[in-house]
């Protein structure tokens, strides 16, 4: 059995050891950082943005790009809302709609892209902007809630349904009572399951094959371009699952709480590459990359340091990680265009 070089080791563990001393140093500092209750904090935190990182896994995997994700969960934040307190209507109603736009959003990027050959980055950002807009008009660019009032002089009387609310706000007895976020469960399960389809199906392999190299997948009988909207479907019904989980967790349709949606889940899929030097996009790594966010997040949070200090040292840790992958391996991140 060959040993591995110093670079080999620091490729494949280099960001796991990173995160392990994180989480030391923030433990010394702050004792309370490995409290039970600190710890679901952390997973609650990453739980929506997990799950948009994961739908941009999707598409990653096919050698694409998802930039709409962000406004997707923020427009099924709005039209859960919307459904509920405006419509008067039910929970199932509400989940159900907010689903079929998100993957109704996923297919127009997917058939703009493979159909009509805009660039993913381009196509999928016209439909955040689109979808930005979109989602104010119907109110006048003011959130939804119980009471307010609307731009014909009504007042609004629906409320979110009970059931509705559950889904974020609901706790699992785990050790202690009441510890255990839903959110975090469905967090859990769609990244087993996303982990299931990537690595262990026909599927899975397929998207990979076609993101390895499209031409050569074409040539062997592929249906590339089918594969490809699956990615932006799937890409598209995540992130609306995150909004409906966002708005399950506030209780209200708020136009400005997916403002950092976008950059946390990219940064959780990027970040995913370094993970065991895997340096491609995969289920595991997204899922640690999330993780690796919150623990920072919180560590900074305990500490006290300024929220406008985050930003910069959440980009400071991605180009750190990446370095990891790409840098020490001498591999290029787009060169399999």
């Amino acid at each position: 059995m060959t040993s591995l070089s110093p670079t080999d080791l620091a490729i494949r563990y280099g960001f796991l050891l990173l995160m392990a001393g994180m989480i030391v140093v923030f433990s010394v500092l702050k004792p309370a950082f490995l409290s039970p209750q600190s710890a679901v904090f952390i997973l609650q935190s990453v739980a929506i943005t997990g799950i948009l990182a994961l739908g941009v896994t999707a598409t990653l995997v096919v050698d694409g790009f998802d930039l709409s994700i962000g406004a997707v969960a923020t427009s099924a934040m709005m039209l859960s809302a919307y459904v509920m307190v405006i419509w008067e209507m039910g929970a199932l109603t509400a989940v159900v709609l907010c689903l079929l736009m998100g993957a109704a959003v996923g297919l127009i990027n997917g058939l703009l892209i493979v159909k009509m050959r805009v660039p993913d980055l381009l196509a999928t950002l016209g439909m955040m902007f689109l979808l930005v807009g979109l989602q104010r008009i119907p109110t006048a660019g003011n959130s939804i809630s119980t009471g307010m009032v609307l731009a014909d002089g009504r007042t609004a009387t629906g409320t979110f349904a009970p059931e509705f609310l559950m889904l974020g706000r609901h706790r699992i007895d785990f050790i202690l009572p009441d510890l255990v976020p839903l959110s975090v469960v469905v967090l859990v399960v769609i990244a087993v399951l996303t982990w299931v389809f990537l690595e262990l199906t026909r599927h899975g392999r397929v998207m990979y094959a076609i993101g390895s190299n499209a031409q050569a997948a074409a040539l062997a009988g592929i249906n590339v371009a089918g594969y490809r909207v699956l990615a932006y479907v799937i890409s598209g019904v995540m992130a609306s699952l995150g909004g409906i989980l966002l708005a399950a967790r506030l209780g209200r349709g708020d136009v400005a709480s997916g403002n950092n949606l976008l950059l946390d889940a990219v940064a959780a899929a990027l970040i995913g590459f370094a993970v065991l030097g895997a340096a491609k996009p995969n289920a595991f790594g997204t899922a640690v990359g999330a993780l690796f966010v919150g623990i920072l997040l919180q560590g900074l949070t305990m500490l006290n340091a300024p929220y406008y200090t985050q930003d910069f040292i959440k980009g400071a840790v991605l180009v750190v990680a990446l370095v990891f992958t790409f840098a020490l391996s001498g591999r290029s991140g787009r060169a399999r265009r």
